[in-house]
């Protein structure tokens, strides 16, 4: 009876550590790179981040990203993920896909048709808008 009790405790303890240990693709937490600021981004649920976390899962992605409309930054990701677009309103720290293949990073607030991919954490409008500056900038998206 007690090498069964110890089997059983082993599997209970065995199951917790596996459980309790959360990764970035399973918190939806991924990081982005700002020139040399890291931000961490809470992912949506949707098929792009599923794709984009497969991705992740290979290398990082890295665009580079031109102002446009001195509301965001945008790029082309270089190929291309599911769209599951909706007419949204953005704000500081949204990032969308925009037509499938582009990423937009915004420092201000606009509405269109776009899937979103997630929102950088505790966000700090004066800290994104140093980071992103007034050109071009590199975004540089991993799991760690």
């Amino acid at each position: 009876m007690k090498h069964i009790e110890r089997l059983f405790l082993i599997a209970v303890f065995t199951c917790f550590l596996s459980c309790s240990s959360v990764n970035a693709q399973d918190s939806g937490l991924i990081k982005l790179m700002v020139n040399d600021e890291v931000f961490d981004v809470q992912l949506e649920n949707n098929s792009a981040t599923d794709e984009l976390i497969k991705i992740l899962k290979k290398d990082n992605v890295t665009i580079n990203a031109s102002d446009y409309g001195n509301f965001e930054k945008v790029g082309n990701l270089g190929f291309t993920l599911p769209t599951n677009d909706e007419n949204i309103h953005t704000s500081p720290g949204d990032i969308v896909l925009y037509r499938g293949n582009q990423i937009s990073l915004f420092y201000d607030s606009h509405s269109w048709s776009y899937t979103k991919i997630g929102k950088i954490q505790n966000i700090d409008s004066n800290k994104l808008n140093e980071a992103l500056g007034p050109g071009n900038v590199k975004l540089v998206f991993s799991l760690k």
